[in-house]
């Protein structure tokens, strides 16, 4: 190996020196290594552009772009066909008509005009030739790459290419190639020069060695303990499922108890236990997910639900005037899924409202949200309440601080807030260092007595709510929330096994 490096002025990439050489790669690039530690080989690592096709690509018939198959359908069709004739006069997919109309204008082929499409004059005889976007998928193998250098050689635009493809994703991929390039040193050449003394080297000591003696004799190939060892990658929780155990974990040392409620939830608990108008805009069903079957629910106990009623209508016994409007029933009746995890501890409430108790209720909950990098429709909520004859909002925001402190955010700070339900409220941010900012984290506060009351349970509780999709974006240093949930192999293999 060294003396076929020493007979070449170039660097040499180490694929082409296996292929020289007869010999496998791996094996080469080990002995390439060896020969640098004993200053013989100069290694060097060149990075290259190299392009693939993309997943969209290899469903095009026969590599063909989608408006060029238009086109000719077009073209057979007279040159003028209404979009949805198109279909059946040219012989094409009504759905690859669609997908073609913008690039059919950008291109110059075909203008629509109304609902009828017009073929530019002059596309049958001839056909325009391949663009640069068709050149370089045409040029593109069916499985592997090429590299950027290899395509410019063939004489193809490639950044034409890629400025034609702005936009359309999924066609051509860009990877990113690295290549090792073995160069021998004055060194190396010199050692040719004077001879080699070969001699075979063991890596490994057997059981024949030992027993025939022959170790004695044997030269043994150094280890460089200093070296990476191979990658070990162990079987673990996913990293959210870590930070749902971890939140659970925080409640209960601090001495809640866990509690749970059905996915599909009542109106009467999502909604007007908490004192929520029945005309407020999160009861709309832009906002909230309305379940058809079953379409109702049993309303608990008559008197609870009476009073609760009262409550809205004029204040019932708290002292309030209540909304001041009529309490439907029905509206009650109507079964959701789900908004927040509140729902779960106010049912616990209601079941054990005497004193001294502290519940919390971990699960998610169902929004009419659209996707976004930072909102999803169905996300988890953390959510706790406590009931005791000392409860006060101080206590409340020592709870607070005591929960964040131990889920990583030594950080905090309460702002004042509103909540249809809970008064006095605050909202807890935290500061998060890769951004130099304060970031909202979710809502606490004290019930107003128009919600303990109808319960039965005139002490104050302290209720506190948090998502915890963001909570995890933040601790796993996500930029969109999306990511918790892709199959992202690499990501999952590099989180950190334990953060707790």
């Amino acid at each position: 190996m060294l003396r076929a490096l020493a007979g070449e002025a170039r660097a040499v990439p180490v694929s082409e020196l296996a292929l020289r050489l007869g010999i496998d790669q791996s094996p080469v690039a080990g002995a390439v290594s060896v020969l640098a530690d004993l200053g013989f080989v100069v290694v060097d690592e060149a990075t290259s552009e190299e392009f693939r096709r993309g997943a969209k690509a290899k469903a095009f018939a026969d590599g063909v772009f989608p408006e060029r198959i238009v086109a000719r359908a077009l073209a057979r069709a007279g040159g003028r066909a209404g979009i949805r004739e198109l279909p059946e006069a040219g012989g094409v997919e009504a759905k690859l008509v669609g997908e073609s109309l913008r690039w059919l204008s950008s291109r110059g082929w075909a203008a629509k005009e109304g609902q009828t499409l017009v073929l530019a004059e002059g596309w049958i005889a001839p056909e325009p030739p391949l663009q640069h976007d068709e050149a370089l998928l045409a040029a593109l193998p069916e499985t592997g790459g090429l590299a950027r250098a290899e395509l410019e050689a063939r004489g193809l635009d490639v950044q034409g290419a890629l400025a034609a493809l702005e936009g359309r994703a999924g066609i051509a991929e860009v990877r990113e190639r690295t290549t090792r390039l073995a160069r021998a040193t004055d060194a190396g050449r010199a050692a040719v020069e004077r001879g080699l003394d070969t001699k075979d080297e063991v890596t490994e000591l057997t059981t024949e060695l030992l027993v025939s003696g022959r170790w004695r004799e044997t030269t043994f190939r150094a280890y460089d303990v200093a070296l990476a060892g191979p990658r070990v990658l162990a079987g673990k929780e996913h990293p959210f499922r870590q930070i749902l155990e971890a939140t659970r974990r925080v409640f209960l040392e601090m001495g809640f108890e866990e509690t749970a409620s059905p996915w599909v939830e009542s109106g009467f608990w999502d909604f007007d236990a908490l004192f929520q108008p029945q005309d407020h805009p999160a009861r709309d069903m832009q906002d909230t997910f309305y379940v058809r079957r079953p379409e109702r629910a049993t309303l608990p106990d008559e008197s609870l639900v009476h009073r609760v009623g009262r409550t809205h209508e004029d204040g019932g016994d708290t002292g309030s005037v209540g909304w001041r409007t009529r309490w439907d029933r029905s509206l009650a009746s109507c079964t959701v899924l789900r908004t927040h995890t509140t729902a779960s501890t106010i049912r616990a409430l209601a079941a054990h409202p005497n004193p001294p108790r502290k519940v919390f209720c971990v699960g998610p909950v169902f929004r009419r949200e659209t996707i976004d990098y930072k909102h999803l429709p169905v996300f988890h909520q953390v959510d706790g309440i406590v009931i005791d004859e000392d409860a006060s909002f101080a206590a409340l925001l020592g709870l607070l601080g005591t929960f964040y402190r131990k889920m990583g955010f030594p950080r905090f700070q309460f702002r004042p807030a509103f909540f249809p339900y809970t008064e006095p409220s605050v909202e807890i941010f935290v500061w998060m260092e890769s951004r130099r900012d304060w970031v909202e984290m979710g809502g606490a506060g004290v019930f107003r007595p128009e919600v303990t009351e109808p319960l039965a349970a005139a002490t104050p509780f302290s209720p506190g709510g948090w998502g915890l999709e963001r909570l995890a974006m933040f601790q796993l240093g996500l930029k969109d929330i999306r990511e918790i949930y892709l199959a992202h192999l690499d990501w999952l293999e590099e989180v950190a096994l334990c953060r707790w």
